[in-house]
């Protein structure tokens, strides 16, 4: 199974995504959405998890989703710093247990395992500004490892 995961959008759907996700099994957004309409157009592609962002307002979802795909685990939470989780985070992951941490906010692509969990935020992808690199992921749940593939924008 693959996963499209995609993360601050901001509004902007570039129109490579439905190339980049087209035969995706399910899509994760990391919060930013930007409107929820913008859900709506990837549901077109596949059915979407999708969890609040800090600049998401009056949107009918979530801060944070929980999902098992492809016999995993995904926690999906917009603010996350792998390396200095919070009390509450950290606390979350005790109890749930996730294989996968999603997250974005930082509009910088990550991936890493750490305490057994990888931690994935697939850059961001919102409208071209400030030279930020624009990006979006595939995951590969396939294999024994997640594989990842970063897909510029």
């Amino acid at each position: 199974m693959k996963i499209g995961i995609i993360s601050d959008t901001h509004g902007y759907l570039d129109p490579k995504v439905f190339d980049l996700f087209a035969g995706v099994g399910h899509i994760l957004h990391g919060g930013d959405i930007g409107y929820p309409g913008l859900i709506q157009e990837l549901e077109a592609i596949a059915p979407v998890t999708a969890v609040l962002g800090n600049n998401d307002f009056g949107m009918d979802f979530h801060e944070s989703e929980i999902v098992e795909l492809g016999g995993r685990k995904f926690f999906v939470h917009h603010i996350v710093n792998p390396r200095s989780l919070s009390d509450s985070l950290r606390e979350r992951f005790a109890r749930v247990k996730p294989d996968v941490v999603i997250f974005g906010h930082t509009h910088q692509a990550f991936c890493e395992t750490l305490g057994g969990k990888l931690f994935f935020n697939p850059g961001y992808s919102g409208k071209p500004r400030f030279k930020l690199e624009r990006s979006v992921a595939v995951l590969d749940l396939g294999g024994a490892e997640v594989t990842a593939k970063f897909h510029a924008l």
